[in-house]
């Protein structure tokens, strides 16, 4: 198969790009690396430098890539960034997708995975976990850009053919992730580097964190599905189980030896209280369930952190 991975320079995208290549894929990633790291890009892959805003570029990648599948995973990822700049955000989540979404019905109807957000579709919940039937209301900017989307690709597999599978992932983490997205990620930097995290609020919100292992699973098992059937699907991608902020400090804090006192701060405005999701319709849908659990993810996380940190030549605190 040849593969279209956008935002495969990015956390989430290599992962996903190094799977189909190790599975015999023909794999070109798409990324202006803004916030995607050239590093992360794996060898074999082809490297296309391109913004999703940008119309024109994006219906020659695609045109002339004659792509098998579509695997949607550029975007900007930041709650915060979204609330800061909703505009930003909405000509990035949405607008890019459009061009990708056009570009894919124009050149073949390419089939389209698209990377949702489980986290945040569905604001605060009113039944835990949540199915894919919950209600949708988000609460902040990134949710509505994403979910925004996914009623464009609805529209377009009824209106132009386009078979696609939407992914909502909870809360991704595992090797490779960087930046202010991602408590775990975050908390990890903080201890490799000697420097006490500060846990927002109380630390009792609650959310379901998923191994990125199991994620690209999740996106190995939909891109199958889609060269069998001709559907528009929604699965969660996700783990079914709770788990504080709190809990994540004190499970990295054993990893690094207890060196750490639990710090807090103030709460940020308008975040959710509690986030967990089902991942019943997938396990019937695909056969995919969650394979490691968090103790194992973190341990596979912090040990990733600190080879790259060695590698990077920089003395851990």
């Amino acid at each position: 198969m040849k593969i279209l991975v956008t935002g495969g320079a990015g956390f989430i995208g290599s992962h996903i790009a190094e799977a189909h290549l190790a599975q015999g894929d023909e794999v070109t990633v798409l990324d202006n690396l803004a916030t995607g790291r050239r590093v992360n890009v794996p060898e074999g892959a082809r490297l296309v430098e391109a913004d999703i805003r940008d119309a024109a570029a994006i219906d020659a990648v695609v045109r002339q890539g004659e792509f098998n599948l579509i695997n949607h995973h550029a975007a900007q990822v930041g709650v915060g960034v979204s609330v800061q700049n909703p505009q930003y955000d909405a000509e990035l989540n949405v607008l890019g997708s459009l061009n990708l979404f056009q570009a894919a019905a124009r050149h073949g109807a390419v089939p389209v995975i698209f990377a949702s957000s489980g986290g945040t579709v569905y604001g605060e919940q009113h039944t835990f976990p949540a199915d894919e039937s919950h209600p949708t209301l988000p609460a902040c900017p990134y949710g509505i850009s994403k979910l925004a989307v996914e009623h464009y690709l609805r529209y377009y597999h009824a209106e132009q053919g386009l078979r696609s599978v939407i992914l909502r992932y909870t809360n991704v983490y595992g090797p490779r992730q960087h930046g202010d997205c991602g408590v775990i990620s975050i908390f990890c930097d903080r201890m490799i580097e000697g420097v006490t995290p500060t846990i927002n609020g109380s630390g009792e919100f609650t959310r379901d964190y998923v191994y990125i292992e199991d994620v690209v699973r999740a996106n190995l098992l939909a891109a199958r599905h889609l060269s069998h059937y001709d559907e528009h699907q929604v699965f969660n991608v996700c783990t079914g189980i709770e788990t504080s902020v709190n809990r994540i400090f004190h499970t990295l804090n054993a990893d690094f030896g207890g060196r750490f006192n639990e710090q807090h701060g103030p709460p940020k405005p308008g975040e959710q209280t509690r986030s967990v999701c089902s991942f019943d319709r997938i396990e019937r849908g695909l056969g995919w369930r969650p394979q490691i659990d968090l103790d194992e993810g973190i341990r596979r996380t912090t040990a990733a952190a600190r080879q790259e940190r060695e590698a990077r030549g920089e003395e851990q605190e």
